[in-house]
């Protein structure tokens, strides 16, 4: 008596239709929904800061933590000489690296060759392969879908703050002329709403470095915003610069534009100062606010976020210059806590 199995391995054709179906749908929805954090570094934590790049930033009354490095051409636990300033390699996406397709190739060829083995075809091995693929298609697009319904829900659910400063809220931003910094920062106010505090070997500071970190958040978002990539290699270290410059190539590669506008800066004050090898460094936290859109380039449509509502934002700039002179320029960005 023959005895039909309920779990039946889809045919060839069968699975190879479910599999481009789940890519197709997953492929569209990754192009038409870009990252719910877009802005400069997309909500991420990248760059160096030198000798310190693996090590946190220390507290400051702004934001007492801040995320870990996430990419960083800096090896952990290494001193480069001229640490943070070395262009980055490119990094193709996902489907382009070697370890995948060698192993996705592998794969598809040890199918094809355990079906001869065992009399059932180089192609029934296929079959078996895709339907399994299939499934793990379709498992990965209802991961996508929930991450990016997650992170809609938690943007919009962001708290008060978003819209702007609460009333009665002290502000550093606001301390200028001489005002005094919170008692819990235990500094004196520097210009610009910086409560100057240098940490670690100091490094001092003037009220014109607080005055250039305030102007150089909003000439590198602004520039962002505007897809100029020649006052980026300005405004950033080359290794932050093609770090961007990959962001902007993803946006245009979708045909769309992340557009920034009225960025303020709320409150700063500094988290460390120091120089080494011959370059010095200064990290900042910094909260601002600005307006972050993201529209198709060719026909102007909103894709994502609100023109008229201005969001908040908490990261860690840091800023490197040669030792005691020249221009200050952006070498990593981590996200407060």
């Amino acid at each position: 008596m023959r005895i039909t199995s309920l779990f039946r391995l889809p045919t060839l054709a069968t699975a190879a239709r479910v599999s481009a179906a789940a890519l197709i749908v997953a492929g569209s929805l990754i192009a038409v929904v870009p990252d719910a954090d877009a802005r400069v570094g997309g909500g991420r934590s990248m760059g160096s800061r030198g000798a310190r790049t693996w090590s946190a930033p220390a507290p400051t009354p702004t934001s007492p933590s801040a995320q870990t490095m996430q990419r960083s051409a800096a090896q952990p636990g290494a001193t480069a000489t001229n640490p943070g300033m070395a262009a980055p390699a490119r990094q193709g996406g996902f489907f382009n690296r070697p370890g995948f397709m060698g192993g996705l190739m592998g794969g598809l060829l040890g199918a094809g060759l355990f079906g001869l083995l065992m009399g059932g075809g180089f192609f029934s091995g296929l079959g078996s392969l895709a339907g399994i693929l299939g499934l793990i298609l379709q498992v990965a697009l209802i991961f996508i879908v929930v991450r990016l319904a997650m992170r809609w829900f938690a943007s919009r659910n962001a708290p008060a703050a978003a819209q702007g400063p609460q009333p009665g809220a002290p502000l550093a931003r606001d301390m200028l002329g001489g005002g005094s910094a919170p008692a819990s920062s235990g500094a004196a106010t520097g210009r610009s709403g910086f409560a100057s505090r240098p940490r670690g070997r100091p490094l001092q500071l003037q009220g014109t470095d607080f005055d250039a970190f305030e102007r150089r958040l909003g000439e590198v978002q602004e520039a962002y915003g505007r897809d100029d990539r020649a006052a980026l290699s300005q405004l950033m270290t080359p290794e932050m610069a093609g770090y961007v410059g990959e962001e902007l190539d993803g946006y245009a590669r979708d045909g769309l534009q992340n557009r920034l506008s009225d960025v303020k800066l709320l409150q700063g004050d500094l988290s460390e100062a120091w120089t080494e090898d011959g370059r010095d460094f200064a990290t900042v936290a910094m909260r601002y606010q600005l307006k972050d859109t993201v529209i198709e380039r060719d026909t102007g449509r909103l894709v994502q976020g609100d023109p008229d509502r201005l969001e908040s934002v908490v990261e860690f700039w840091t800023f490197t210059r040669p030792a005691n002179g020249g221009e200050w320029t952006v070498s990593a960005i981590q996200q407060g806590g």
